[in-house]
């Protein structure tokens, strides 16, 4: 083979209480051809004038790691990416190039495509499961490590289900978010969000949407990261007072989700509005989810 194309979708990370372990794809794709000819990295669309054009681009990172596996030295490759994910929002683009070299990068080498083993791969680079399962399996993922090996269970999700998404202009880095963080957490916080990720996955394996609004609360992360992003709170109240079942920051953010089977439009403007009064630049978006995960489409 001397070229292919893979498609991945954009993912939401933690639902809230699920840090670092659940994951959900969306229907908003990254695609990148990867073909054998002098090396080069090419982006167009969201984040073409921040990523790096060398070797240090994820997608490169992602074949290599593919190449590796296969026990083959990888040869000069041209890639070509085409991004509609928002750069540096919490919505998995870091995940997604990973994914997309990773798989363009197996068809290429010969390497099993078989999708625990592409996942242990993609999680020792990233580190944690929560964007790369979903990226690559589609749909809701629960994502966890035994110390060797990464075990991913799906979540069964119903019908309609939407997310509407708030993507303020500005980034944000995702390890500083990460360095706003308690290094310790108190028991009683422990298990606020041990019982609020079970219901999370009680209310979407089994259509009880009327729960998300409590499943969807936290205390390990949010709370941190909302001293820093002082509109995220706001930004919540307004998706769930517009119809939204539940609302939560987007992995480490700014963008902030909510989950709705229904007034996607209101949910939309409301949220747009809290940002407005917070004077914090933005778009919204009302995506579907993604049932399929990363696919080669030529």
């Amino acid at each position: 083979m001397d070229t292919v194309t893979v498609r991945v979708p954009a993912t939401t990370a933690n639902l809230g209480p699920g840090f670092d372990c659940i994951g959900l794809a969306l229907d908003l794709w990254n695609e990148v051809t990867v073909e054998r000819g002098a090396f080069g990295v090419t982006s167009h669309g969201e984040g073409e004038r921040e990523l790096p054009s060398d070797a240090r681009n994820l997608v490169v990172t992602g074949a290599r790691a593919a190449f590796t596996a296969a026990g083959k030295p990888m040869p000069p490759l041209k890639f070509t990416c085409r991004n509609a994910i928002p750069h540096g929002r919490g919505l998995g683009s870091s995940s997604a190039a990973i994914v997309g070299g990773l798989l363009a990068g197996a068809a290429l080498a010969g390497l099993d495509t078989d999708l625990p083993h592409l996942l242990k791969l993609a999680a020792d680079i990233e580190g944690h499961p929560d964007n790369v399962a979903p990226a690559l399996y589609g749909g809701c993922c629960i994502g966890v490590h035994d110390g060797e090996e990464w075990s991913v269970g799906q979540v069964p999700l119903p019908q309609g289900l939407h997310a509407v998404v708030f993507v303020p202009e500005a980034q944000k880095n995702t390890n500083e978010m990460r360095s706003q963080l308690a290094p310790q957490v108190s028991r009683q916080d422990a298990i606020y969000n041990i019982g609020r990720a079970a219901l999370l996955v009680n209310a979407l394996a089994t259509g009880r949407l009327e729960l998300l609004k409590q499943a969807t609360q936290d205390r390990l992360h949010q709370p941190a990261r909302s001293q820093v992003f002082r509109a995220m709170n706001t930004i919540i109240k307004a998706a769930l007072n517009g119809g939204a079942h539940g609302a939560f920051l987007s992995g480490a953010g700014p963008a902030v989700l909510a989950l709705t089977t229904g007034r996607e439009v209101t949910v939309n403007y409301e949220m747009c509005e809290a940002a407005r009064l917070h004077q914090l630049p933005g778009k919204g978006m009302i995506l579907r989810v993604a049932l399929k995960g990363a696919h080669v489409v030529e």
